[in-house]
């Protein structure tokens, strides 16, 4: 049988031909894999699974690996710059490995609470954090994400007041010169050790404390291998949620937007659960018998600033950046 078409119905046709394997990529979901090594049922861990992957819609197909079962502490930015991981939630001083002006962020009392880290990522600081992360690392930066109030959580019943009283503790730190170094700036003998085997250590005697937020306190089971918390304050746990810049740039400017904003709803939701964890905490704590209390905070921030002004970290702070973030 003859088939016989007209001009007009070849012209179709052929654009239906040629838009055929667009349609095919279309209708692939980015994928979209991220690694972190907290648990599961961290509340930053539940946001991006709860609320970062529905909100990014079947366009996306968000692939998480937590509890460091994918890549070990330290590990994903590199990860990620290979593109063996497209996302990761890091804390500044995985950044400050490769560009050092990042470790001002994760310094002893620089950020202050979970508003003060917003109105930071708001302003031109975050600004210069995010050209950095872009251009000398080939990240994005989509949204910070607060874990909460770092505090010392020792074995033993011996009460630190001062940073002096610190002194020849074993406290557990991640490895890294910038969170070692955050254990001297409190007076303490830092050892890295592993997030994961953080519960072994002290249960061991290996260490004689960690620092943490209190949601990772219980999360960890710690207070079960701890007698005391000291609410130390000294500095404000966060992550800074990445994607490699390469797959960015692939992306619509509307699904950019989409990912930007399902990141900011997420954490919104996160900082809101960490806080109210923490507000409830200290009474678990004490009822689960440890000593809870504040110490000479004004001691500890005096002496960790002259640590970090002696130090040749604070020399790679970029000039008048101190003074801008507290001024914010």
């Amino acid at each position: 049988m003859k088939i016989s078409m007209n001009r007009r119905q070849v012209l179709i046709c052929s654009s239906m031909f040629a838009m055929a394997p667009w349609m095919g990529r279309a209708q692939t979901p980015v994928n979209l894999k991220f690694s972190d090594v907290t648990s599961a049922d961290a509340p930053r861990s539940v946001a991006l699974v709860d609320i970062f992957a529905p909100e990014l819609g079947q366009e996306f197909n968000f692939e998480p690996y937590f509890g460091g079962n994918l890549f070990s502490q330290g590990s994903e930015l590199v990860a990620v710059q290979r593109g063996n991981l497209d996302m990761a939630l890091l804390p500044p001083s995985d950044f400050a490995v490769q560009v050092p002006a990042f470790d001002i962020l994760g310094a002893a009392y620089v950020v202050r609470d979970a508003e003060h880290l917003a109105r930071i990522f708001s302003s031109k600081v975050g600004d210069t954090f995010r050209q950095l992360a872009r251009e000398e690392l080939g990240v994005v930066i989509l949204a910070p994400a607060y874990y909460g109030a770092r505090h010392v959580n020792l074995r033993g019943r011996k009460r630190i007041e001062t940073p002096q009283d610190l002194s020849g503790v074993r406290l557990r730190m991640p490895g890294g010169d910038s969170w070692q170094f955050l254990g001297t700036a409190i007076g303490a003998n830092p050892m890295p050790v592993a997030y994961a085997e953080t519960y072994t250590a002290l249960q061991t005697g290996v260490i004689d404390g960690q620092d943490n937020p209190l949601p990772n306190n219980r999360l960890m089971s710690f207070h079960e291998v701890t007698d005391q918390i000291v609410l130390t304050r000294h500095n404000i746990g966060f992550g800074l949620l990445v994607m490699r810049a390469e797959l960015f740039d692939t992306l619509t400017t509307e699904q950019q937007e989409r990912v930007q904003a399902a990141a900011e709803k997420a954490f919104e939701w996160s900082t809101a659960e960490y806080l109210r964890q923490e507000d409830e905490l200290v009474e678990f704590f004490k009822q689960a018998g440890l000593d809870v209390y504040e110490p000479d905070v004004g001691a500890f921030q005096s002496y960790a600033q002259e640590q970090y002004l002696n130090s040749p970290l604070s020399q790679a702070w970029p000039e008048g950046m101190l003074d801008a973030i507290n001024e914010l």
